[in-house]
Protein backbone atom coordinates (compact mmCIF):
# COMPACT_ATOMS: atom_id res chain seq x y z
CA UNK A 1 0.00 0.00 0.00
CA UNK A 2 1.09 3.38 -0.67
CA UNK A 3 0.13 6.81 0.66
CA UNK A 4 1.42 10.27 0.92
CA UNK A 5 1.93 12.08 3.88
CA UNK A 6 1.66 15.55 3.76
CA UNK A 7 4.89 17.50 5.37
CA UNK A 8 5.90 21.00 6.07
CA UNK A 9 6.07 23.74 2.63
CA UNK A 10 4.05 21.28 1.25
CA UNK A 11 6.76 18.18 1.14
CA UNK A 12 5.24 14.82 1.21
CA UNK A 13 6.75 11.24 1.58
CA UNK A 14 5.99 7.63 0.81
CA UNK A 15 4.53 5.46 2.70
CA UNK A 16 6.18 2.00 3.64
CA UNK A 17 5.43 -1.26 4.49
CA UNK A 18 8.17 -2.91 6.90
CA UNK A 19 7.81 -0.60 10.19
CA UNK A 20 10.62 -1.59 11.80
CA UNK A 21 13.32 -1.07 9.31
CA UNK A 22 14.23 2.64 10.31
CA UNK A 23 14.62 5.37 8.29
CA UNK A 24 15.84 9.10 9.08
CA UNK A 25 16.43 12.77 7.99
CA UNK A 26 16.08 16.26 8.86
CA UNK A 27 13.16 18.40 8.18
CA UNK A 28 15.20 22.05 7.27
CA UNK A 29 13.74 25.47 7.87
CA UNK A 30 13.59 27.26 4.61
CA UNK A 31 14.04 31.21 3.64
CA UNK A 32 17.88 31.98 5.65
CA UNK A 33 19.83 33.88 3.60
CA UNK A 34 23.48 33.37 3.29
CA UNK A 35 25.61 35.91 4.96
CA UNK A 36 23.19 36.40 7.62
CA UNK A 37 24.53 37.95 11.25
CA UNK A 38 25.40 34.92 13.33
CA UNK A 39 23.45 34.21 16.74
CA UNK A 40 25.56 35.12 19.60
CA UNK A 41 26.90 31.70 21.01
CA UNK A 42 26.62 30.67 24.36
CA UNK A 43 29.75 31.28 26.49
CA UNK A 44 31.91 28.08 26.05
CA UNK A 45 33.61 27.97 29.38
CA UNK A 46 30.63 28.87 31.08
CA UNK A 47 28.55 25.83 30.03
CA UNK A 48 31.93 23.43 30.00
CA UNK A 49 32.25 24.09 33.79
CA UNK A 50 28.93 23.96 34.64
CA UNK A 51 28.85 20.44 32.79
CA UNK A 52 31.91 19.03 34.43
CA UNK A 53 29.76 20.18 37.83
CA UNK A 54 26.89 18.41 37.07
CA UNK A 55 28.99 15.29 35.67
CA UNK A 56 30.29 13.82 38.58
CA UNK A 57 31.38 10.43 38.29
CA UNK A 58 29.17 7.90 40.09
CA UNK A 59 30.96 4.80 42.06
CA UNK A 60 31.49 1.31 39.73
CA UNK A 61 33.23 -0.38 36.78
CA UNK A 62 34.21 1.73 33.68
CA UNK A 63 34.59 5.07 31.69
CA UNK A 64 32.08 7.86 32.91
CA UNK A 65 32.33 11.38 33.30
CA UNK A 66 35.33 13.04 35.86
CA UNK A 67 34.06 15.51 38.46
CA UNK A 68 35.90 18.89 36.99
CA UNK A 69 36.98 18.75 32.64
CA UNK A 70 40.97 19.11 32.09
CA UNK A 71 42.32 22.35 31.38
CA UNK A 72 42.32 21.13 27.41
CA UNK A 73 38.40 22.35 27.74
CA UNK A 74 39.36 26.49 28.07
CA UNK A 75 43.21 26.30 26.25
CA UNK A 76 43.23 27.50 22.72
CA UNK A 77 44.11 24.36 20.53
CA UNK A 78 46.97 23.83 17.33
CA UNK A 79 44.88 24.86 14.43
CA UNK A 80 43.99 22.03 11.43
CA UNK A 81 44.05 22.98 7.81
CA UNK A 82 41.70 25.48 7.40
CA UNK A 83 41.54 26.47 11.10
CA UNK A 84 37.66 24.65 11.54
CA UNK A 85 39.26 22.13 13.39
CA UNK A 86 42.10 22.04 16.36
CA UNK A 87 43.99 20.12 18.32
CA UNK A 88 43.37 20.85 22.10
CA UNK A 89 44.18 17.79 23.61
CA UNK A 90 42.56 14.84 24.83
CA UNK A 91 38.70 15.24 25.32
CA UNK A 92 38.02 16.73 28.80
CA UNK A 93 35.76 15.66 31.51
CA UNK A 94 36.02 11.89 31.01
CA UNK A 95 37.55 9.13 32.92
CA UNK A 96 39.50 6.08 31.51
CA UNK A 97 37.89 2.33 31.70
CA UNK A 98 38.76 -0.39 33.62
CA UNK A 99 38.96 -3.82 33.48
CA UNK A 100 36.05 -5.62 35.61
CA UNK A 101 37.27 -7.55 38.66
CA UNK A 102 37.09 -11.25 39.04
CA UNK A 103 32.93 -12.04 39.83
CA UNK A 104 32.16 -8.33 38.91
CA UNK A 105 28.65 -7.50 37.93
CA UNK A 106 29.46 -5.30 34.77
CA UNK A 107 27.50 -1.90 35.00
CA UNK A 108 24.58 -1.13 33.07
CA UNK A 109 25.63 1.22 29.75
CA UNK A 110 22.69 3.03 28.52
CA UNK A 111 23.63 4.82 24.69
CA UNK A 112 20.95 7.38 23.75
CA UNK A 113 22.08 8.35 20.30
CA UNK A 114 21.23 11.28 18.05
CA UNK A 115 20.58 10.50 13.93
CA UNK A 116 21.63 13.45 11.51
CA UNK A 117 22.45 15.32 14.27
CA UNK A 118 21.44 19.37 13.75
CA UNK A 119 19.92 22.38 15.43
CA UNK A 120 17.31 24.27 13.48
CA UNK A 121 15.08 25.99 14.71
CA UNK A 122 13.44 23.21 16.79
CA UNK A 123 16.80 24.01 19.21
CA UNK A 124 16.45 19.84 20.21
CA UNK A 125 20.43 19.61 19.95
CA UNK A 126 20.70 22.14 22.78
CA UNK A 127 18.02 20.94 24.30
CA UNK A 128 19.40 16.93 25.00
CA UNK A 129 23.07 18.28 24.94
CA UNK A 130 21.83 20.40 28.17
CA UNK A 131 19.89 17.84 29.62
CA UNK A 132 23.06 15.16 29.56
CA UNK A 133 25.19 17.87 31.03
CA UNK A 134 22.59 17.89 33.97
CA UNK A 135 22.22 14.37 34.12
CA UNK A 136 26.15 13.48 34.01
CA UNK A 137 25.35 11.70 31.08
CA UNK A 138 27.23 11.77 27.54
CA UNK A 139 25.91 10.65 23.89
CA UNK A 140 26.32 10.17 20.63
CA UNK A 141 25.60 12.60 17.98
CA UNK A 142 25.82 11.45 14.24
CA UNK A 143 26.08 14.81 12.70
CA UNK A 144 25.27 14.25 8.34
CA UNK A 145 28.56 15.87 6.51
CA UNK A 146 26.17 17.93 4.53
CA UNK A 147 24.56 20.04 7.47
CA UNK A 148 27.86 21.80 8.00
CA UNK A 149 27.71 22.37 3.94
CA UNK A 150 25.81 25.19 2.47
CA UNK A 151 23.52 25.03 -0.09
CA UNK A 152 25.28 27.51 -2.40
CA UNK A 153 28.57 25.13 -2.04
CA UNK A 154 26.28 21.66 -3.05
CA UNK A 155 28.49 21.10 -5.81
CA UNK A 156 31.07 20.05 -3.66
CA UNK A 157 29.23 17.14 -2.97
CA UNK A 158 29.98 14.00 -5.29
CA UNK A 159 27.23 11.11 -3.75
CA UNK A 160 28.28 7.82 -5.18
CA UNK A 161 25.77 6.77 -7.83
CA UNK A 162 23.88 10.25 -7.63
CA UNK A 163 24.29 13.61 -9.66
CA UNK A 164 26.60 16.39 -7.83
CA UNK A 165 25.04 18.25 -5.25
CA UNK A 166 22.14 15.71 -4.76
CA UNK A 167 20.58 14.65 -1.49
CA UNK A 168 17.59 13.32 0.03
CA UNK A 169 17.71 15.42 2.79
CA UNK A 170 17.46 19.41 2.84
CA UNK A 171 20.98 21.52 3.07
CA UNK A 172 20.96 23.71 6.31
CA UNK A 173 20.25 27.25 6.13
CA UNK A 174 23.39 30.08 7.53
CA UNK A 175 21.85 29.95 10.67
CA UNK A 176 21.58 26.58 11.37
CA UNK A 177 24.75 26.04 10.66
CA UNK A 178 25.90 28.11 12.77
CA UNK A 179 23.86 27.08 15.64
CA UNK A 180 24.88 23.11 14.45
CA UNK A 181 28.66 24.36 15.03
CA UNK A 182 27.96 25.77 18.49
CA UNK A 183 26.67 22.87 19.80
CA UNK A 184 29.22 20.24 17.74
CA UNK A 185 31.60 22.48 19.56
CA UNK A 186 29.63 22.44 23.01
CA UNK A 187 28.86 18.88 22.68
CA UNK A 188 32.58 17.96 22.49
CA UNK A 189 33.80 19.60 25.11
CA UNK A 190 31.43 18.16 27.48
CA UNK A 191 32.44 14.83 26.72
CA UNK A 192 29.76 13.50 23.96
CA UNK A 193 30.89 11.66 20.86
CA UNK A 194 30.42 13.37 17.41
CA UNK A 195 30.09 10.53 15.12
CA UNK A 196 29.04 10.45 11.62
CA UNK A 197 25.44 9.53 9.54
CA UNK A 198 27.23 10.12 6.20
CA UNK A 199 25.38 13.02 4.16
CA UNK A 200 23.39 12.71 1.54
CA UNK A 201 20.80 9.98 3.01
CA UNK A 202 19.82 8.17 0.02
CA UNK A 203 17.27 4.92 0.72
CA UNK A 204 16.14 2.33 -1.21
CA UNK A 205 17.96 -0.43 -3.58
CA UNK A 206 19.43 2.21 -5.69
CA UNK A 207 20.69 4.36 -2.53
CA UNK A 208 23.33 3.34 0.29
CA UNK A 209 21.58 -0.11 -0.26
CA UNK A 210 23.90 -0.41 -3.55
CA UNK A 211 27.49 1.05 -2.25
CA UNK A 212 30.38 -1.24 -2.29
CA UNK A 213 33.39 -0.81 0.01
CA UNK A 214 34.64 1.64 -2.09
CA UNK A 215 31.99 3.77 -2.38
CA UNK A 216 30.98 4.01 1.38
CA UNK A 217 34.80 5.24 1.67
CA UNK A 218 34.34 7.79 -0.80
CA UNK A 219 30.69 9.39 0.80
CA UNK A 220 32.41 8.86 4.62
CA UNK A 221 35.67 10.58 3.04
CA UNK A 222 33.71 13.47 2.03
CA UNK A 223 31.77 13.45 5.39
CA UNK A 224 35.10 14.25 7.04
CA UNK A 225 36.32 16.35 4.25
CA UNK A 226 33.30 19.25 5.34
CA UNK A 227 33.25 19.06 8.86
CA UNK A 228 37.13 19.73 8.32
CA UNK A 229 36.95 22.79 6.23
CA UNK A 230 33.53 24.42 6.89
CA UNK A 231 35.63 27.64 7.24
CA UNK A 232 36.51 27.32 3.01
CA UNK A 233 32.97 26.24 2.29
CA UNK A 234 30.67 29.14 4.45
CA UNK A 235 34.12 32.32 4.35
CA UNK A 236 33.31 32.33 8.18
CA UNK A 237 37.35 32.65 8.49
CA UNK A 238 37.33 33.88 12.14
CA UNK A 239 34.52 32.22 13.07
CA UNK A 240 35.50 29.55 16.20
CA UNK A 241 37.02 26.31 15.40
CA UNK A 242 35.99 23.04 16.74
CA UNK A 243 38.25 21.96 19.48
CA UNK A 244 39.33 18.29 17.63
CA UNK A 245 41.01 16.48 14.95
CA UNK A 246 37.72 14.96 13.18
CA UNK A 247 39.94 12.36 11.85
CA UNK A 248 40.76 10.90 15.47
CA UNK A 249 37.28 11.69 16.69
CA UNK A 250 35.47 9.98 13.92
CA UNK A 251 35.01 6.76 15.02
CA UNK A 252 31.92 5.00 13.87
CA UNK A 253 28.30 6.18 12.44
CA UNK A 254 25.25 4.75 11.54
CA UNK A 255 23.93 4.19 7.65
CA UNK A 256 20.89 5.83 6.94
CA UNK A 257 17.65 3.49 6.56
CA UNK A 258 20.24 0.95 8.50
CA UNK A 259 20.94 -0.42 4.66
CA UNK A 260 24.12 -1.19 2.97
CA UNK A 261 25.49 -1.89 6.65
CA UNK A 262 27.59 -5.20 5.19
CA UNK A 263 29.66 -3.25 2.70
CA UNK A 264 30.39 -0.36 5.52
CA UNK A 265 31.44 -2.66 8.13
CA UNK A 266 33.86 -3.96 5.71
CA UNK A 267 35.32 -0.68 4.71
CA UNK A 268 34.65 0.63 8.31
CA UNK A 269 38.45 -0.35 9.81
CA UNK A 270 40.27 1.08 6.58
CA UNK A 271 38.33 4.58 7.75
CA UNK A 272 39.45 4.17 10.95
CA UNK A 273 35.97 2.85 12.31
CA UNK A 274 35.97 0.78 15.89
CA UNK A 275 31.88 0.37 15.77
CA UNK A 276 29.05 0.32 13.44
CA UNK A 277 25.30 0.78 15.11
CA UNK A 278 23.60 0.26 11.88
CA UNK A 279 22.07 -3.02 12.28
CA UNK A 280 18.91 -4.06 14.23
CA UNK A 281 19.10 -7.24 16.79
CA UNK A 282 18.47 -8.03 19.92
CA UNK A 283 19.30 -7.18 23.65
CA UNK A 284 22.35 -9.24 23.96
CA UNK A 285 26.06 -8.81 24.16
CA UNK A 286 27.91 -7.32 21.59
CA UNK A 287 30.42 -8.50 19.34
CA UNK A 288 32.76 -7.72 16.85
CA UNK A 289 32.33 -7.85 12.62
CA UNK A 290 35.15 -7.03 10.20
CA UNK A 291 37.28 -6.20 13.13
CA UNK A 292 34.48 -3.65 14.13
CA UNK A 293 32.02 -3.39 17.45
CA UNK A 294 28.39 -4.19 15.81
CA UNK A 295 26.22 -2.26 18.18
CA UNK A 296 23.02 -2.36 17.00
CA UNK A 297 19.30 -0.49 17.37
CA UNK A 298 17.78 -3.35 20.05
CA UNK A 299 14.06 -4.75 19.91
CA UNK A 300 12.22 -3.69 22.56
CA UNK A 301 8.14 -4.49 24.05
CA UNK A 302 5.79 -2.75 22.29
CA UNK A 303 3.13 -2.86 25.35
CA UNK A 304 -0.15 -3.84 24.16
CA UNK A 305 0.76 -5.63 21.22
CA UNK A 306 1.94 -9.10 20.49
CA UNK A 307 5.55 -8.08 18.64
CA UNK A 308 8.53 -6.00 19.77
CA UNK A 309 10.03 -3.22 18.06
CA UNK A 310 13.05 -1.20 17.62
CA UNK A 311 14.71 1.24 19.84
CA UNK A 312 13.80 3.95 18.32
CA UNK A 313 11.13 6.94 17.87
CA UNK A 314 10.40 6.62 15.01
CA UNK A 315 9.48 2.62 14.83
CA UNK A 316 7.55 3.41 17.63
CA UNK A 317 5.89 6.26 15.26
CA UNK A 318 5.45 3.30 12.15
CA UNK A 319 3.54 1.42 14.46
CA UNK A 320 1.22 3.76 16.26
CA UNK A 321 0.30 6.81 13.45
CA UNK A 322 2.29 5.85 10.91
CA UNK A 323 2.15 9.83 9.83
CA UNK A 324 4.14 12.36 11.49
CA UNK A 325 0.92 14.35 12.94
CA UNK A 326 -1.88 11.61 14.14
CA UNK A 327 -4.88 12.04 15.71
CA UNK A 328 -4.16 14.62 18.96
CA UNK A 329 -6.66 12.37 20.96
CA UNK A 330 -4.03 9.25 20.75
CA UNK A 331 -0.92 10.63 21.87
CA UNK A 332 -1.22 10.19 25.59
CA UNK A 333 -1.69 6.73 24.61
CA UNK A 334 1.24 6.76 22.27
CA UNK A 335 3.46 8.39 24.40
CA UNK A 336 2.64 6.07 26.97
CA UNK A 337 3.03 3.09 25.12
CA UNK A 338 7.00 3.80 23.96
CA UNK A 339 7.47 5.45 27.60
CA UNK A 340 6.55 2.01 28.91
CA UNK A 341 8.23 -0.06 26.25
CA UNK A 342 12.05 1.44 26.43
CA UNK A 343 11.58 1.21 29.87
CA UNK A 344 10.60 -2.85 30.22
CA UNK A 345 13.78 -3.14 27.72
CA UNK A 346 15.74 -1.01 30.71
CA UNK A 347 14.68 -3.29 33.47
CA UNK A 348 14.98 -6.42 31.82
CA UNK A 349 18.97 -5.95 31.19
CA UNK A 350 19.42 -3.98 34.34
CA UNK A 351 18.15 -6.99 36.45
CA UNK A 352 19.14 -9.63 33.85
CA UNK A 353 22.10 -10.11 31.51
CA UNK A 354 22.89 -6.43 31.53
CA UNK A 355 23.96 -5.91 27.93
CA UNK A 356 24.30 -2.42 26.69
CA UNK A 357 21.01 -0.57 26.02
CA UNK A 358 21.14 1.36 22.75
CA UNK A 359 18.30 4.04 22.09
CA UNK A 360 18.05 5.21 19.13
CA UNK A 361 16.19 9.02 18.59
CA UNK A 362 15.73 12.54 15.91
CA UNK A 363 15.29 15.83 16.47
CA UNK A 364 12.19 16.04 14.97
CA UNK A 365 8.33 16.84 16.99
CA UNK A 366 6.61 14.10 15.72
CA UNK A 367 3.21 13.87 16.70
CA UNK A 368 3.23 16.79 18.79
CA UNK A 369 7.29 15.90 20.45
CA UNK A 370 5.57 13.61 22.12
CA UNK A 371 8.63 11.28 21.73
CA UNK A 372 11.56 14.17 22.29
CA UNK A 373 9.19 14.22 25.84
CA UNK A 374 9.83 10.32 26.18
CA UNK A 375 13.43 10.56 25.53
CA UNK A 376 13.92 13.21 27.90
CA UNK A 377 11.69 11.07 30.94
CA UNK A 378 13.63 7.81 30.17
CA UNK A 379 16.66 9.61 30.55
CA UNK A 380 15.54 10.98 34.07
CA UNK A 381 14.35 8.11 34.99
CA UNK A 382 17.19 5.34 34.08
CA UNK A 383 20.88 7.74 34.02
CA UNK A 384 20.34 8.92 37.74
CA UNK A 385 20.06 4.49 39.00
CA UNK A 386 22.40 3.08 40.77
CA UNK A 387 25.24 1.10 38.44
CA UNK A 388 24.20 2.29 35.88
CA UNK A 389 26.14 4.39 32.75
CA UNK A 390 24.55 6.90 30.31
CA UNK A 391 27.41 7.24 27.93
CA UNK A 392 28.52 7.58 24.37
CA UNK A 393 29.05 4.83 21.97
CA UNK A 394 32.52 5.56 22.04
CA UNK A 395 33.19 5.07 25.93
CA UNK A 396 31.39 2.13 25.29
CA UNK A 397 33.67 0.54 23.18
CA UNK A 398 36.95 1.65 25.07
CA UNK A 399 35.02 0.21 28.10
CA UNK A 400 34.59 -3.50 25.83
CA UNK A 401 38.37 -2.96 24.35
CA UNK A 402 39.70 -2.79 28.06
CA UNK A 403 38.11 -6.15 29.24
CA UNK A 404 39.36 -9.43 29.21
CA UNK A 405 38.28 -10.92 26.26
CA UNK A 406 36.95 -14.39 28.11
CA UNK A 407 34.51 -12.20 30.08
CA UNK A 408 33.05 -10.83 27.32
CA UNK A 409 32.92 -13.95 25.72
CA UNK A 410 31.11 -15.50 28.67
CA UNK A 411 28.08 -12.37 28.62
CA UNK A 412 27.35 -12.54 25.19
CA UNK A 413 26.38 -16.37 26.04
CA UNK A 414 23.81 -14.97 28.45
CA UNK A 415 19.76 -14.55 26.65
CA UNK A 416 17.77 -11.60 26.47
CA UNK A 417 16.98 -10.71 30.13
CA UNK A 418 19.13 -13.64 31.42
CA UNK A 419 20.92 -13.21 34.47
CA UNK A 420 24.26 -15.52 35.29
CA UNK A 421 22.86 -19.00 36.85
CA UNK A 422 24.61 -18.80 39.72
CA UNK A 423 24.87 -14.71 40.12
CA UNK A 424 27.65 -12.64 39.82
CA UNK A 425 29.68 -13.35 42.50
CA UNK A 426 31.68 -16.16 40.85
CA UNK A 427 34.12 -15.02 37.55
CA UNK A 428 31.99 -14.80 34.19
CA UNK A 429 34.02 -16.57 33.00
CA UNK A 430 33.18 -19.78 34.66
CA UNK A 431 29.90 -19.47 33.19
CA UNK A 432 28.33 -22.44 31.54
CA UNK A 433 29.79 -23.70 28.13
CA UNK A 434 27.52 -22.85 25.16
CA UNK A 435 27.47 -21.03 22.37
CA UNK A 436 27.61 -17.10 21.94
CA UNK A 437 24.23 -15.69 21.47
CA UNK A 438 24.22 -13.60 18.88
CA UNK A 439 20.00 -13.81 18.92
CA UNK A 440 18.81 -14.89 22.35
CA UNK A 441 14.80 -15.64 20.37
CA UNK A 442 13.45 -14.90 18.07
CA UNK A 443 10.04 -12.43 17.56
CA UNK A 444 7.93 -11.55 15.46
CA UNK A 445 8.63 -7.97 14.58
CA UNK A 446 5.25 -5.65 13.25
CA UNK A 447 5.16 -4.47 9.73
CA UNK A 448 2.95 -1.45 8.96
CA UNK A 449 2.00 1.01 6.45
CA UNK A 450 4.74 3.61 7.71
CA UNK A 451 6.11 7.00 6.32
CA UNK A 452 9.79 7.15 4.91
CA UNK A 453 10.85 10.36 6.37
CA UNK A 454 13.36 11.36 3.43
CA UNK A 455 13.26 15.01 4.78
Amino acid sequence: MRTTIGLAAGAAVLAWAVAWVYEDGKLMPGGIERGAAPARAPDARAEAAGGARAGAERAGAGGGRAERPGSNALRKGRLIGDGSTSYTGPQPGLTPPRRLAPGERPPQFVVFSWDGAGEDDNRLFSRFRRLGRELGATQTFFLSGIYLLPEAERMRYAPPGKPRGASDIGYLGDESIRRTLTEVRQAWIEGNEIATHFNGHFCGPKGVASWSPAQWRSETAQARWFVKHWRTTTGWTTAEPLPFDYDKELIGGRAPCLEGRLNLLKAGRSMGFRYDSSGSGDQVWPRQRYGLWDIPLQRVPMPGRNFEVLSMDYNFLANQSKGYNGPPSRRPLWKHQMRAGLLRGFERAYTGNRAPMVIGNHFEHWNGGIYMDVVEDVMREVCRKQEVRCVSFRQLVDWLDAQDPRVLSALRKLGVGEAPPNGWGISPAAFPERPDRRHARHVRVATADAPRHRH
